[in-house]
């Protein structure tokens, strides 16, 4: 019996695949952003957007560093455009790197993110890019956040809080730590 040129009908052995594929440019983005915590009320903002199956996926607010800010200034800065909550860094919690395809362009973003202290503003969807803005109790951040890489970060920055962060944990209104310290990672 002779071999069978596959499912798609490929070309036979030995020969070259016509078919050219499209070679898409490299870019790196880099972006910051972060944990936005009400100590005393317990809550953290975070922003909803629509992917492109219309499913709201929430995730923690970020955006491109420009060129005259520091990761730290941008992280305050996206926080605030993005939800309308103004915040203080206490800590950098991590950095998140992915890759993913846009248009004609392959692009590796690496986000710096950290915690922050909400100091001032009103929670506020006015921002194009995000579809809807929520105050979320910190402890069920794990079950709502779309991505795993942010539910990581999100339970180092509660560890903070809890203790691993000295003055931190006062400032955000902690209360004892009731895991076993042995979080997945």
């Amino acid at each position: 019996m002779p071999p069978s040129p596959g499912r798609s009908g490929g070309a036979q052995p030995g020969r070259r695949n016509r078919r050219r594929r499209r070679r898409l440019r490299t870019v790196d983005e880099t972006s910051a952003g972060g944990l936005v915590v009400d100590g005393a009320e317990g809550l953290a903002a975070i922003i909803g957007r629509l992917d492109r199956k219309g499913r709201l996926l929430w995730s923690l607010p970020k955006g491109h560093i420009e060129a005259d800010e520091s990761a730290e200034q941008t992280a305050v800065r996206e926080v605030a455009e993005e939800t309308g909550i103004i915040g203080r860094v206490v800590a950098p919690i991590g950095t998140i790197d992915y890759w993913f395809v846009a248009g004609n362009r392959r692009i590796h973003k690496t986000v710096h993110h950290f915690l922050l202290d909400a100091v001032g503003g009103q929670l506020s969807d006015e921002d194009v890019e995000v579809t809807e803005v929520a105050w979320v109790p910190l402890g069920e951040l794990d079950e709502i956040l779309a991505y795993a890489d942010e539910r990581r970060l999100v339970r180092r920055a509660l560890s903070l809080r809890d203790g691993g962060a000295g003055g931190a944990s006062e400032r955000l209104g902690a209360r004892p730590a009731r895991g076993s310290g042995t979080e997945p990672g």
